[in-house]
């Protein structure tokens, strides 16, 4: 046999673990970021991740979902990091220990929107409560997006606070996200519940008007977390901490406050604050 194919195994093992090796690296270099469907429609990742990504070497695959949806994502394992708006929530996640770290990164608002003609007169509204109250009792068409989103949740809170219970047919459960919502809700000239970020971005494209605004019960603050390798070790952990940092560190909060839509901002950087996993 000859010399160079007695050393052909040889060279195909060191050109296998040459070329597993590659993907190994580029895989630790990739970070998963399941975050909730408002930061991907209104446009921010788009400004935010690409700096990011440039100044950390990370690629990051993004994984627009509900909040709850990517709560649980981030307790399976299925992400790196989170970037959620459901407190209450997120401080379970942390408790549990599933996540390592969370920091609040920014805020904006629900906001009511609607028909313009304003049938179930929402306008004139002294709450958020009364504001759904009226919709529910004069069983005008209220878009819920029914899918266990930031969003949703914040809807189902309001709604106990009023006296009516949401019902079919004015009351109506899509399980979908935020812009397929205001669609909807814009095509039946119904109300939704959305953050001021989405519509914003989307204002243009429905026959919609801002319904209510203003009401301290529909502050919307949004946090970073990045999920506890104690549970999962072969997450990409120090990615995840690396987008904590950079998102709310000085150059992540100037992005995030010079993001806008026709001169108005969307989002606002918070004062950061750190909580991290229970023992």
């Amino acid at each position: 046999m000859c010399s160079v194919c007695l050393r052909l195994p040889t060279l195909f093992v060191l050109v296998l673990g040459l070329t597993v090796g590659t993907f190994a690296l580029g895989a630790e270099r990739v970070l998963r970021l399941a975050t909730t469907t408002s930061t991907e429609n209104s446009g921010l990742l788009r400004v935010l991740l690409p700096a990011f990504e440039k100044d950390s070497g990370y690629k990051v695959h993004v994984i627009a979902v509900g909040t709850g949806k990517a709560l649980r994502m981030g307790q399976d394992g299925d992400a790196d990091a989170l970037l959620v708006h459901a407190r209450e929530d997120e401080e379970k996640f942390m408790a549990a220990g599933y996540g390592s770290v969370r920091r609040d990164v920014m805020y904006n608002d629900f906001i009511i929107v609607g028909p313009k003609v304003d049938p179930a007169g929402v306008k004139t509204a002294k709450n958020a409560a009364e504001a759904l109250a009226r919709i529910g009792k004069s069983a005008s068409v209220f878009i819920s997006r029914g899918d266990e989103s930031g969003t949703h949740k914040k809807e189902q809170a309001l709604w106990r606070t009023t006296d009516v219970t949401p019902s079919t047919p004015w009351h109506r459960a899509i399980g979908q996200g935020m812009e397929q919502a205001l669609q909807m809700a814009s095509e039946t000239q119904g109300y939704t519940l959305t953050d001021r970020g989405t519509w914003l971005a989307l204002r243009r494209k429905l026959d919609l008007d801002v319904a209510y605004q203003g009401d301290a019960q529909l502050f919307n603050p949004y946090g970073v977390i990045a999920v506890n390798p104690k549970h999962y070790p072969d997450i990409n952990h120090d990615g995840a901490v690396a987008l904590v940092n950079w998102l709310t560190s000085a150059k992540g909060r100037q992005a995030i406050a010079s993001f806008t839509q026709d001169g108005d901002p969307l989002f606002f950087p918070t004062t950061v604050q750190t909580h991290k996993s229970a023992p």
